[in-house]
């Protein structure tokens, strides 16, 4: 896998401001869509939206998920996380989730002493060049720290790679490379194509409760 972590100097963000002055050099925008199931039942979709213009990646995260009881909702997740990038090094994010009622806002920006984040417990200054769970890009998987958009937390992580697997996608056997990664309350499973797509991701929650996503 590739690693391109060189820091985003000030200077460097100030070519990126003067350049939106030029015409927009923009790629078409790919969209990443998966389903979501819950211990085999399907509870909702998680919708990636990656965009380029002038040298910044944008990324748009927008999940929504119901899990039902007798046709009753019991667990309800809205999450929204906008992201820029400049390489792999994250310029600013801000995500907004409502977990079963619970607002949660956090927020970041690339500044002169480091990436500086903001959550309900104030603010953490944090390496020039962070990354976050950033599951659309295999890169991250090569990170000994994550910065989590939804609680603002920077914690350590641990990759292992485990055997190829071949995966059903979209009707089609598709050979996945696969890894587990670890952290503090988290243990992911993720799959990608020789290409380097992301294809799915299985998470263990509280409870022992499987989270899968698929591509669809």
């Amino acid at each position: 896998m590739r690693r391109n972590l060189l820091g985003v100097s000030l200077i460097a963000l100030f070519a990126l401001a003067l350049s939106s002055a030029a015409p927009a050099l923009a790629r078409e925008a790919n969209q990443l869509e998966f389903k979501v199931y819950l211990n085999d039942k399907e509870v909702g979709k998680h919708l990636y939206t990656i965009s380029e213009v002038n040298g910044v990646r944008r990324v748009q995260s927008e999940a929504d998920f119901t899990y039902k009881i007798m046709f009753i909702p019991a667990y309800r997740y809205k999450h929204s996380n906008s992201e820029q990038w400049v390489d792999d090094c994250l310029l600013d994010f801000d995500a907004r989730t409502n977990a079963n009622g619970k607002d949660i806002q956090t927020s970041g920006e690339l500044g002169e002493s480091g990436f500086t984040v903001r959550n309900a417990d104030g603010r953490m200054q944090l390496p020039e060049c962070v990354m976050s769970f950033a599951y659309w890009n295999p890169d991250f998987l090569e990170q000994p720290r994550l910065l989590n958009p939804q609680t603002g937390e920077y914690v350590e992580v641990s990759v292992e790679q485990l055997e190829q697997e071949v995966l059903d996608v979209r009707g089609e056997s598709v050979p996945a490379l696969k890894y587990r990664l670890t952290a503090y309350e988290v243990d992911l499973t993720l799959w990608y194509s020789e290409e380097d797509q992301w294809l799915a991701l299985e998470s263990i929650a509280k409870g022992g409760h499987v989270i899968r996503y698929e591509l669809s």
